[in-house]
């Protein structure tokens, strides 16, 4: 069952992020909303497309049971815009860098692009 949805702010999206809180997360998309992921292995012409919150609760729920630590360094808002900054550490060293760029509506995420790459 999903949570009740809760307005995405900078510092709420860095809170849960940090805290591999997968059901916040979730919280702040609305119910139609599609995430966007471009990597080594979803190329800008063919990326993951993840869509409606019940999805893109299982992608979080995945990416918060990993053994990492995640942390957010930069969020920048400008009205119904958000974008930040993500770096993971796995406990051998590994790391993942992406950015993602939120179209907000009504405080809620509708539409999110995330760039990714990883140490191989």
């Amino acid at each position: 069952m999903l949570t009740k949805t809760h307005p995405v702010t900078g510092a709420a999206i860095k809170r849960a992020i940090e805290a591999r809180d997968g059901r916040t997360l979730a919280s702040f998309y609305a119910d139609n909303a599609v995430t966007r992921i471009v990597d080594r292995n979803n190329p800008p012409s063919k990326p993951r497309e993840i869509k409606g919150r019940g999805a893109i609760s299982t992608f979080w729920d995945d990416i918060c049971s990993r053994t990492m630590t995640h942390r957010v360094d930069v969020t920048l808002a400008d009205g119904e815009q958000m974008a930040f900054t993500q770096a993971c550490t796995y406990p051998d060293g590994a790391k993942v860098f992406c950015i993602a760029l939120l179209k907000l509506e009504n405080g809620l995420i509708v539409d999110q692009t995330v760039v990714q790459a990883w140490d191989e």
